[in-house]
Protein backbone atom coordinates (compact mmCIF):
# COMPACT_ATOMS: atom_id res chain seq x y z
CA UNK A 1 0.00 0.00 0.00
CA UNK A 2 1.12 3.71 -0.79
CA UNK A 3 0.43 6.32 1.23
CA UNK A 4 0.35 9.80 -0.96
CA UNK A 5 3.26 12.03 0.45
CA UNK A 6 0.27 15.16 0.93
CA UNK A 7 -1.11 12.24 3.49
CA UNK A 8 2.54 11.70 5.47
CA UNK A 9 2.80 15.29 5.31
CA UNK A 10 -0.47 16.33 7.15
CA UNK A 11 0.41 13.58 9.77
CA UNK A 12 3.56 14.68 10.46
CA UNK A 13 1.86 18.43 10.81
CA UNK A 14 -0.88 17.10 13.17
CA UNK A 15 1.37 15.02 15.16
CA UNK A 16 4.20 17.59 15.93
CA UNK A 17 3.95 20.56 18.68
CA UNK A 18 6.20 22.04 17.30
CA UNK A 19 7.46 24.10 13.95
CA UNK A 20 8.99 21.26 11.62
CA UNK A 21 11.50 22.22 9.14
CA UNK A 22 10.89 20.87 5.44
CA UNK A 23 14.67 18.94 5.73
CA UNK A 24 13.54 17.09 8.37
CA UNK A 25 10.03 16.13 6.28
CA UNK A 26 12.14 15.28 3.35
CA UNK A 27 14.26 12.72 5.47
CA UNK A 28 11.37 11.43 6.37
CA UNK A 29 9.84 11.08 3.13
CA UNK A 30 13.05 10.72 1.36
CA UNK A 31 12.95 13.46 -0.58
CA UNK A 32 14.74 16.46 -1.79
CA UNK A 33 14.32 19.74 0.69
CA UNK A 34 13.19 21.44 -2.33
CA UNK A 35 10.73 19.08 -3.62
CA UNK A 36 8.73 19.35 0.12
CA UNK A 37 9.04 23.28 0.18
CA UNK A 38 7.07 22.83 -3.24
CA UNK A 39 4.84 20.23 -1.72
CA UNK A 40 4.20 22.85 1.77
CA UNK A 41 3.16 25.49 -0.33
CA UNK A 42 0.91 23.78 -2.16
CA UNK A 43 -0.69 22.71 0.53
CA UNK A 44 -0.88 25.87 2.23
CA UNK A 45 -2.51 27.42 -0.93
CA UNK A 46 -5.07 24.68 -0.96
CA UNK A 47 -6.41 25.06 2.62
CA UNK A 48 -6.83 28.66 2.27
CA UNK A 49 -8.74 28.22 -1.15
CA UNK A 50 -10.69 25.12 0.21
CA UNK A 51 -11.42 27.91 3.04
CA UNK A 52 -10.39 25.51 5.86
CA UNK A 53 -10.52 26.02 9.66
CA UNK A 54 -6.41 25.91 9.59
CA UNK A 55 -3.73 27.68 7.42
CA UNK A 56 -0.48 26.20 6.54
CA UNK A 57 2.75 29.11 7.89
CA UNK A 58 6.32 28.83 7.68
CA UNK A 59 7.61 30.24 10.35
CA UNK A 60 11.17 31.16 11.72
CA UNK A 61 11.67 27.42 12.72
CA UNK A 62 9.80 25.43 10.06
CA UNK A 63 6.14 24.97 9.15
CA UNK A 64 3.29 24.78 11.12
CA UNK A 65 -0.46 24.27 11.13
CA UNK A 66 -2.39 27.22 13.37
CA UNK A 67 -6.18 28.21 13.52
CA UNK A 68 -7.33 30.12 10.74
CA UNK A 69 -7.60 34.27 11.79
CA UNK A 70 -11.18 34.18 10.78
CA UNK A 71 -12.03 31.85 13.59
CA UNK A 72 -10.25 34.47 16.40
CA UNK A 73 -13.59 35.44 17.75
CA UNK A 74 -15.07 32.15 18.13
CA UNK A 75 -12.12 30.31 19.77
CA UNK A 76 -11.37 33.59 21.88
CA UNK A 77 -14.87 32.28 23.05
CA UNK A 78 -14.15 28.52 23.48
CA UNK A 79 -10.97 29.26 25.60
CA UNK A 80 -12.11 32.63 27.39
CA UNK A 81 -11.92 30.42 31.12
CA UNK A 82 -8.18 29.94 30.41
CA UNK A 83 -6.59 33.78 31.03
CA UNK A 84 -3.42 32.39 32.67
CA UNK A 85 -1.34 33.23 29.30
CA UNK A 86 -2.09 36.38 29.04
CA UNK A 87 0.42 38.88 28.88
CA UNK A 88 0.06 42.54 30.60
CA UNK A 89 -0.44 45.75 29.06
CA UNK A 90 3.23 46.68 30.19
CA UNK A 91 4.72 43.40 28.97
CA UNK A 92 3.02 43.73 25.60
CA UNK A 93 4.75 47.01 25.20
CA UNK A 94 7.96 46.30 26.01
CA UNK A 95 7.68 42.99 23.61
CA UNK A 96 6.44 45.28 20.64
CA UNK A 97 9.53 47.78 21.93
CA UNK A 98 12.24 44.50 21.40
CA UNK A 99 10.05 43.16 18.39
CA UNK A 100 10.77 46.40 16.93
CA UNK A 101 13.75 48.32 18.06
CA UNK A 102 15.81 44.95 19.08
CA UNK A 103 18.74 44.48 19.40
CA UNK A 104 18.21 46.48 22.87
CA UNK A 105 19.43 47.41 25.81
CA UNK A 106 17.32 46.83 29.07
CA UNK A 107 18.48 50.65 30.07
CA UNK A 108 16.99 51.61 26.19
CA UNK A 109 13.51 50.47 27.07
CA UNK A 110 13.56 51.61 30.42
CA UNK A 111 14.04 55.14 28.71
CA UNK A 112 12.07 54.80 25.79
CA UNK A 113 9.08 53.72 28.31
CA UNK A 114 10.23 56.41 31.32
CA UNK A 115 9.97 53.54 33.73
CA UNK A 116 11.80 50.44 34.91
CA UNK A 117 11.53 47.46 33.31
CA UNK A 118 13.34 44.54 34.68
CA UNK A 119 10.78 43.03 36.09
CA UNK A 120 9.13 42.58 32.81
CA UNK A 121 11.90 42.12 30.87
CA UNK A 122 12.51 38.90 33.50
CA UNK A 123 8.49 37.48 33.12
CA UNK A 124 9.13 37.55 28.94
CA UNK A 125 12.95 36.30 29.25
CA UNK A 126 10.80 33.15 31.77
CA UNK A 127 8.22 33.21 28.67
CA UNK A 128 10.72 32.49 26.18
CA UNK A 129 9.66 34.77 23.93
CA UNK A 130 12.62 37.37 24.19
CA UNK A 131 16.46 36.08 24.55
CA UNK A 132 19.56 38.01 25.51
CA UNK A 133 21.88 38.07 22.89
CA UNK A 134 25.39 39.63 22.11
CA UNK A 135 26.86 42.62 23.91
CA UNK A 136 26.56 46.11 23.12
CA UNK A 137 29.91 47.04 22.02
CA UNK A 138 32.93 48.40 24.28
CA UNK A 139 33.88 47.07 27.60
CA UNK A 140 31.48 45.99 29.94
CA UNK A 141 28.50 46.95 27.37
CA UNK A 142 24.91 45.67 28.28
CA UNK A 143 23.60 42.15 27.00
CA UNK A 144 21.03 43.22 24.02
CA UNK A 145 17.50 41.52 23.89
CA UNK A 146 15.93 40.46 21.24
CA UNK A 147 12.31 38.32 20.17
CA UNK A 148 13.26 34.13 20.39
CA UNK A 149 12.35 32.41 17.77
CA UNK A 150 9.39 30.93 20.16
CA UNK A 151 7.79 34.38 19.46
CA UNK A 152 8.09 34.67 16.06
CA UNK A 153 6.90 30.33 15.67
CA UNK A 154 3.74 32.07 18.31
CA UNK A 155 3.16 34.89 16.05
CA UNK A 156 3.38 32.73 12.84
CA UNK A 157 5.95 34.89 11.56
CA UNK A 158 9.16 33.55 9.31
CA UNK A 159 11.60 36.39 10.49
CA UNK A 160 11.13 39.40 12.41
CA UNK A 161 11.25 41.51 9.42
CA UNK A 162 7.73 39.79 8.31
CA UNK A 163 6.38 42.03 11.23
CA UNK A 164 3.58 44.91 9.82
CA UNK A 165 4.99 48.17 9.54
CA UNK A 166 4.67 50.30 12.43
CA UNK A 167 3.16 53.20 10.36
CA UNK A 168 -0.82 52.34 10.43
CA UNK A 169 -0.36 52.39 14.09
CA UNK A 170 1.84 55.55 14.95
CA UNK A 171 0.98 59.07 15.81
CA UNK A 172 1.33 62.24 13.12
CA UNK A 173 3.96 64.04 13.34
CA UNK A 174 1.89 67.16 15.10
CA UNK A 175 1.31 64.55 17.86
CA UNK A 176 4.63 63.72 18.57
CA UNK A 177 5.81 67.46 18.75
CA UNK A 178 3.16 67.87 20.83
CA UNK A 179 4.30 65.07 23.06
CA UNK A 180 8.11 66.18 23.06
CA UNK A 181 7.06 69.59 23.93
CA UNK A 182 4.66 68.25 27.26
CA UNK A 183 7.94 65.75 28.07
CA UNK A 184 11.12 68.09 27.62
CA UNK A 185 12.54 69.77 30.42
CA UNK A 186 10.96 73.33 30.95
CA UNK A 187 7.80 72.71 29.11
Amino acid sequence: MTVPDRKIVESILLLAGDPVPAGAIGEVLEKPKAEVEVLLSDLAADYESAERGFVLRETATGWRLYTHPDSAPWLERFVIGDRAGRLSGPALEVLAIIAYRGPIARSQIAELRGVDSDGVVRTLVHRGLVVDTARAQGQGGPSLLVVSDDFLEKMGLSSIEALPPLAGFMPDAEAIEAMEARLSPGA
